[in-house]
């Protein structure tokens, strides 16, 4: 009976399982020993995951749709690969400034957790500012390091004697024109905004199937900023920087529409340039059916890039026309690193954006997406001058660059600029005069809420 017992439960599958662990063992013992080993590895093995996970710190980044999301992608590995502790998760917007801002203020205003860093457009960090969304960055950002860069995006990231946002890339409107033509034709390019028109119709005649400027005028921000560079090279202005009130009914204002509407559209531009935003515009240069046109530096790449661009080597480029007796202007863009007031993470944002806006990476985004640095240092740099020549052109440009209104409520005055310029381009407009008028008084209430 007893042989009989023993065997039976020599022949289970535990003790075939535990034989082997000792053989003076005794079975019983040994399935025991076996399962203690067991419970003690699965034990430390969800420990050691679940410390993997905590040690992983989540960075909530909100961007907009890039022109070249492969640099993106690099700079976000690079600082992976540095910060293992860290995995960044980048929620990506949309390419146009304005639906961007419209999400991005949505899940600020619902203060929400899931945001941490965020980009800015030039004109919002005072919007941003008074609503309480953005952190104050002073003792962060000091003075010392802020002095190495451009003074006058600096000034468009302070708001009420503080600064909310570390400047990561300038851009300002630049003339992009096809030096081939201009050679070509006999022309040098043009100083004044007539001398580009009449540059455009005799070159257009001779060159059938071309138009002579491609610009962005839709309804959105970029057509404010277009707009602002023609006002101000007659003399206006959108608001009066002494005065504080618009000036968009009086006649430098009203000249300088008047030239886009019976001059620009439909004429040296297609009639489609009402529904451009930079990328279409930029594609019908980069097809060849443009002599001239009006981008940021970001499109200089793109343009000399044989792959992608039909008048690659042909391009030259050039600071804004004037009006005869007014100064070239162009409107100061360009985006800023920010944090949310509403993130648990500000150390590590800030960690971030000491990293993004660092000179090596605002090196990177300008040899592989020529986009002009804001650290005034890395114009001296000669392997950028090498790349992105027009940098070094440029440079003055970038230093006077006209700021659209600083005010935290410029959404909305951005919004009566729009939809005035808009209607008064197209010929919609009934009555322009009447609607410039109108669209200041609307300015005026708006500017009397600021706090």
């Amino acid at each position: 009976m007893r042989r009989s017992h023993r065997h039976g439960r020599l022949g289970t599958p535990m003790d075939n399982m535990t034989a082997p662990v000792s053989a003076g063992m005794r079975p019983g013992r040994a399935a025991l020993f076996l399962l203690v080993i067991l419970a003690l590895c699965l034990v430390f093995a969800g420990c050691g995951e679940g410390t993997k996970k905590e040690e992983r710190q989540i960075l909530r980044f909100y961007t907009w749709k890039p022109n070249h999301p492969e640099v993106w992608d690099e700079i976000v590995r690079t600082f992976e690969v540095e910060h293992p502790e860290v995995k960044v998760h980048r929620e990506i917007g949309p390419h146009s400034s304005t639906s961007f801002h419209d999400l991005l203020t949505q899940k600020l205003k619902n203060r929400s957790k899931d945001l941490d860093v965020f980009l800015m457009d030039v004109v919002w960090p005072a919007e941003f500012a008074a609503a309480g969304w953005a952190l104050p960055l002073d003792e962060r950002f000091p003075e010392s390091e802020r002095s190495r860069y451009f003074a006058n995006v600096i000034q468009a990231n302070t708001y009420g004697g503080k600064i909310y946002g570390v400047p990561l890339y300038i851009d300002t409107g630049m003339l992009y024109y096809r030096r081939d033509l201009l050679e070509r034709h006999g022309f040098k390019p043009p100083e004044t905004w007539p001398e580009m028109v009449r540059q455009a119709g005799i070159i257009t005649a001779a060159e059938p199937g071309m138009y002579g400027l491609s610009a962005q005028f839709k309804q959105y921000e970029g057509l404010v900023c277009n707009m602002l560079e023609y006002i101000m090279a007659n003399r206006g202005h959108l608001i009066h920087p002494e005065t504080g009130k618009s000036g968009l009914a009086e006649r430098p204002a009203r000249e300088a529409v008047q030239f886009v509407r019976e001059r620009i559209i439909g004429r040296t531009a297609p009639a489609g340039v009402l529904a451009y935003e930079e990328p279409e515009s930029l594609a019908l240069f980069v097809q060849g059916k443009a002599v001239f046109h009006r981008n940021w530096p970001y499109a200089w790449e793109t343009a000399n890039d044989p792959a992608r661009s039909r008048v690659a080597g042909k391009i030259g480029i050039a600071p804004l026309p004037r009006f005869p007796g007014g100064e070239s202007h162009a409107a100061l863009g360009g985006w800023q690193l920010g944090i949310s007031r509403y993130s648990e993470n500000k150390e590590l944002a800030w960690t971030f954006i000491e990293f993004l806006s660092s000179p090596r990476i605002q090196k990177l985004l300008a040899l592989k997406a020529s986009l002009a640095p804001t650290r005034k240092d890395l114009y001296e740099d000669r392997e950028i001058l090498a790349a992105c020549p027009q940098f070094g052109a440029m440079k003055r440009v970038f230093v006077s660059a006209a700021p659209r209104p600083v005010s935290p409520l410029y959404p909305a005055l951005s919004n009566v600029m729009q939809r005035y310029f808009s209607r008064a381009v197209s010929g919609v407009a009934v009555d322009p005069e009447g609607e410039s008028l109108a669209a200041a008084a609307e300015m005026a209430r708006l500017l009397t809420l600021a706090p």
